[in-house]
């Protein structure tokens, strides 16, 4: 598979979930799958650029999860 698709797929769910998050309709459900979404990524802050969809999701979680993802 051609990386350039999955760098759009990947990139166009972390901005699906950044919506749903930010609107404050996002479910249980959606707020855990950010979250895994962000734990499989190996995400923190100190390695995601503030203006990355990564970055912007992990902001904007409605609740603290710094523990949940190292």
């Amino acid at each position: 598979m051609d990386k350039t698709i999955l760098d759009l797929l990947h990139d166009a769910t972390a901005r699906d979930l950044l919506m749903r998050v930010q609107s404050g309709e996002a479910t249980a459900s959606e707020l855990s799958v950010a979250v895994k979404f962000l734990k499989d990524n190996n995400a923190t802050l100190d390695v995601i650029t503030a203006e990355s969809p990564l970055g912007n999701l992990l902001e904007k979680l409605p609740f603290e999860i710094s523990d949940k993802i190292q």
